[in-house]
């Protein structure tokens, strides 16, 4: 408006000492003297003026907005729950979405599910379900984090002999955080080592209290092994979703967000997606993320192509000019030559964007270090900033985090404050490559975008415990873990077979233990150690075995390796990685 161009508003503010990028915002006093000094009047504009908005920006919000009008009561029908399975690794998440599949997808469709598509619906008293099949939390944060909030039911599978672990209590607050409607399942229920009650307890001293215990919140012993409790699951899921009255209208021009998308051959690009209003057709125009398309065809959860998809159901869509991202929204417009614009349009400001140094290299995060066991040595100092509500909060989480006591890594506090997080803090953060941890406090105009801009992360806690224990297991993760070497069995040779120069077999008699054919082994004569490596081929009788347990024979060909007698003794071992402690 003061037509003058950035580069000498730029040179302005370096003349005060401010160092501000092309995008940058900056404090309204700043903009007034540079106003006055050319003799123009900086005023804060009002709420009640709508601000100019760029003509490319404001066909995207159109976009955007186009389907957001509420809809008539009398046009929303009911539609199936979104379902999304959390909770621990190993618990049987997997397991318990594939006995669900395998007993509930519709009868009579010859070979099953033929297509994967991250996403497939089941029927239970002529109700449906759509399941997205995408478990564990960290798919399901990563989705909520771009806005789109599929999921109206977790459900929480928790084993009954392993209980409460790290990750189920992740994936509790992760629920939480998005105040979905919560399920437990109890898994592993044939086990003999299962403990529901303590399971129970441990949930408890985790503020989820179940129905059992005086609490609102299911919980559905179930087996993914036998299949028992599979339908009572299925029923409260249905109860849950009916007591929420999960609702949308069919009725109009469809629009939702992308579960998964890839590349296919003979099919171009292809985004399995799940549609949250209105119904997607053959035909339609859709923008999808940055890219648009024209639907050539719809593909179900069961591999079959189909006209049409309404609510909450999932399909793989074809027809698109690029792979968008998971998590995308997508979109259907009137017309193609609308759909076009508005994706280059999109596209342009995407590359302007770059240009202009707006999309920084991510930095660094806390989960992130949870899994950089393997980042090398030079990662041994996790630097953190804080931002709480008072100074007694302030100095409680500092002398906490200083009093985590590690020889091998080194927290660093490179700022604290009171008040919310501001851009300043955002932009100290990214160049100290820290993360920033708010707590009791809220975020300023613009620190949002900055940290977005910059590839800053900010974690914000209400419960001190919380912090302190993200912090722990991130510094852990800093560490490399340690190898420890476990002995699985022991075998003795009573015969070689000789099948050529190059290769003979060690006929074997397990004395101890069991041999695995993914173990390391030694083979050693006396105390010699003969050989070291893996198992070339491990067989019983003719067969290949997985593995041969104690007072069993076998035959083992070791890899590359033939100078064994009978005698020799074959050790066999496994190698685990330790996760140390700080």
């Amino acid at each position: 408006m003061m037509g003058m161009k950035p580069n000498m508003v730029i040179a302005e503010l370096m003349k005060m000492n401010v160092f501000a990028s092309i995008n940058a915002e900056i404090d309204l006093k700043i903009a007034k003297e540079i106003g006055e000094k050319h003799g123009f009047t900086v005023r804060k504009e009002e709420k009640k003026k709508a601000a100019p908005v760029p003509p490319s920006t404001a066909k995207k919000i159109a976009a955007k907005k186009k389907q957001e009008v509420e809809d008539a009561p009398d046009a929303l029908l009911p539609r199936p729950p979104v379902v999304t399975f959390m909770g621990h690794v190993d618990h049987g998440k997997t397991s318990l979405l594939d006995k669900v599949r395998n007993t509930r997808v519709t009868a009579g469709e010859s070979g099953g599910i033929t297509q994967h598509i991250g996403a497939y619906t089941v029927e239970i008293n002529d109700s449906k379900i759509t399941f997205l099949d995408t478990p564990g939390h960290a798919a399901f944060t990563a989705m909520r984090a771009r806005g789109a909030n599929l999921t109206d039911i977790a459900v929480l599978v928790v084993a009954a002999d392993d209980g409460v672990m790290p990750q189920t209590i992740e994936a509790i607050k992760h629920a939480k955080a998005a105040g979905v409607c919560t399920i437990i399942a109890m898994n592993k229920m044939d086990l003999r080592s299962a403990n529901p009650d303590r399971l129970k307890q441990q949930l408890q001293e985790n503020d989820v209290m179940v129905e059992d215990w005086g609490g609102d919140i299911g919980c559905i012993p179930v087996s993914a092994e036998t299949g028992e409790g599979i339908d009572a699951l299925l029923e409260r899921i249905l109860l849950e979703s009916e007591m929420l009255e999960l609702k949308a209208n069919p009725n109009k021009a469809a629009n939702g967000f992308v579960v998964e998308a890839q590349m296919e051959p003979g099919m171009g690009p292809t985004a399995s997606v799940l549609v949250k209003s209105g119904t997607l057709k053959v035909g339609d125009n859709v923008v999808c993320g940055k890219y648009w398309g024209r639907i050539k065809a719809l593909i179900s959860d069961q591999g079959k192509k189909v006209r049409a998809a309404g609510p909450s159901t999932a399909v793989k869509i074809l027809g698109l000019t690029n792979v968008p991202g998971a998590g995308d929204e997508f979109q259907v417009m009137s017309t193609d030559r609308e759909a076009k614009s508005i994706s280059e349009e999109m596209q342009a400001e995407d590359r302007t964007l770059q240009l202009q140094g707006g999309v920084a290299p991510k930095k660094m995060s806390l989960d992130d270090l949870f899994g950089s066991a393997d980042a090398g040595p030079e990662k041994k100092e996790l630097k953190v900033l804080i931002k709480t509500d008072v100074h007694g909060s302030l100095e409680a989480i500092e002398q906490s985090l200083r009093g985590i006591k590690s020889e091998k890594v080194e927290i660093n506090i490179i700022g604290n404050d009171v008040g919310n997080i501001t851009v300043n803090d955002v932009m100290l953060a990214s160049a100290s490559d820290a993360i920033i941890l708010g707590f009791h406090t809220g975020k300023e105009n613009g620190a949002n975008a900055a940290a977005k801009r910059e590839g800053v992360e900010i974690r914000l806690y209400s419960i001190i415990y919380e912090l302190i224990e993200d912090v722990e297991s991130a510094m852990k993760g800093l560490l490399e873990p340690e190898l420890r070497e476990q002995v699985i069995g022991e075998a003795e040779i009573r015969e070689v077979f000789e099948l050529s120069r190059k290769s003979k077999i060690a006929g074997c008699m397990v004395m101890s233990g069991r041999i695995s054919a993914k173990a390391r082994i030694r083979i050693k004569n006396g105390n010699d150690i003969l050989f070291e490596g893996l198992i070339g081929s491990l067989k019983r009788f003719q067969n290949e075995a997985p593995e041969v347990r104690q007072g069993q024979e076998c035959g083992i060909r070791p890899d590359n390796f033939t100078n064994f007698n009978a005698g020799d003794t074959i050790e066999a071992y496994i190698v685990e990685k330790i996760t140390q402690e700080l």
